[in-house]
């Protein structure tokens, strides 16, 4: 997701829209959705992976922020 610091210009776009068809909706935020199917033996090997890969490749530090559920 883009850092709540920075301007979001695809969120505005959707949140007037929104506004347009009736819909009160604020703060709209528009971001993207990575699933990952990895092996891994434990849960917490599973999360050190994800959050390797966040880190290394799948998340702007400087524009966006990650969250993510590891399940099984």
């Amino acid at each position: 997701m883009p850092l709540k610091e920075l301007l979001d210009p695809q969120g505005k776009a959707v949140e007037h829209s929104l506004h347009n068809l009736g819909f009160q909706a604020t703060n709209v935020r528009i971001g993207k959705h990575i699933t990952l199917k990895i092996e891994a033996t434990s849960q917490e090997e599973a999360t050190q992976k994800v959050e390797e890969a966040c880190k290394k490749l799948l998340h702007n530090p400087v524009m966006e922020y990650y969250e993510f559920t590891v399940s099984a």
